[in-house]
């Protein structure tokens, strides 16, 4: 018996149930992870909440991210052997696969050996961050060298991550955040601006910093900002959504995408982890990232296994600086 967190029906933090299940062994091709932390994500609360792209059968697990050791391999697993340590890759379905738990099985191909320099804490934080703002940044737009980049929302794990690669690549990372109560702090994490959004005039301020447009956005919000950033965005530019946070419309800025021919474009990780070639390359820069410093996740809080719930309280109050883990 393990224990693991369900939900029964749809709702806030309180529906999350640690429950006492039987796990089964790991199906062929499988590895079996008991588990010693976790990543929490905004995917796992909309999960919780009914507003998920995947609307799973009730009662259902959820959960992306994990890391721990390996304590079980299925048939025809070679790679992984028992004690190894281990994180996982977001798997397209949290019900399937979900990561809240003391023992989890999860794919082989969806199983990375972490440096041994990591701890698990950061182990479990690094791969939905740095996956998706690789597969945005880098897969997909092709950021370069000197290019500035707007990233929104730029306290939260994602955004973070954005930095580090621009930093990485030597781009010039703008962070746009609500108000300038975490402007110092995102400064330290790296950005080379920080816009306030609630405080200055957007559109302004990057047209400021960058006089001849930003050519890559990326946002996970959505709403009323889609106008002031496309506004100062570069001809043939590329704004790249990875979510809806904003509870307003998002505005479609007609003229500004055909004046200057830009591109709206919708993203999800799954893009990265799906295509084995992709996700590859992504995991090679990633690694070599972690090994070097270059890349270091940022944990804003720890919760114990029992407060999960608490822990999904504080992620969707929305003030943490970084990724919030749950030990296990």
């Amino acid at each position: 018996m393990a224990r693991v967190v369900r939900f029964h029906s749809h709702g806030g933090p309180e529906v999350l149930r640690i429950e006492d299940m039987e796990v089964p062994p790991p199906d062929p091709g499988e590895v079996r992870i008991r588990v010693r932390a976790l990543g929490l994500n905004r995917a796992e609360t909309s999960m919780r909440s009914g507003s998920y792209i995947e609307r799973p059968t009730l009662p259902s697990g959820l959960g992306l991210e994990a890391a721990g050791i390996v304590e079980a391999v299925g048939a025809g697993v070679e790679v992984f052997a028992l004690g190894d340590a281990v994180s996982v890759i977001p798997p397209r379905s949290m019900a399937r696969w979900p990561a809240y738990g003391e023992l989890v099985n999860f794919p082989a191909k969806l199983v990375v050996k972490h440096p041994p320099s990591l701890s698990f804490e950061a182990a479990a934080a690094t791969w939905m961050q740095y996956l998706t703002a690789y597969g945005a940044l880098i897969d997909i737009a092709g950021l370069d060298r000197g290019e500035p980049v707007v990233i929104t929302a730029a306290s939260s794990s994602v955004g973070l991550a954005a930095i580090q690669i621009a930093n990485i690549i030597g781009a010039v990372p703008i962070a746009v955040t609500r108000t300038s109560a975490k402007k110092m702090a995102l400064l330290g994490a790296g950005a080379a601006y920080v816009v306030t959004s609630q405080e200055e005039d957007l559109e302004a301020r990057l047209r400021e910093i960058a006089p001849h447009g930003v050519r890559v956005v990326l946002d996970p919000v959505g709403g009323p900002i889609f106008t002031p950033l496309t506004a100062a965005m570069a001809r043939g530019g590329i704004l790249i959504e990875y979510g809806g946070l904003s509870p307003e419309p998002t505005p479609f800025p007609l003229f500004d995408v055909l004046a200057k021919t830009l591109t709206l474009r919708g993203y999800l990780v799954h893009e990265i982890t799906g295509d084995p070639a992709r996700l590859e390359a992504a995991k090679a820069f990633i690694l070599d990232g972690l090994a070097s410093g270059a890349l270091k996740p940022v944990i804003a809080r720890t919760f114990p296994f029992e407060e999960i719930a608490e822990a999904h309280r504080f992620l969707e109050a929305g003030e943490q600086f970084g990724k919030i883990v749950v030990t296990v």
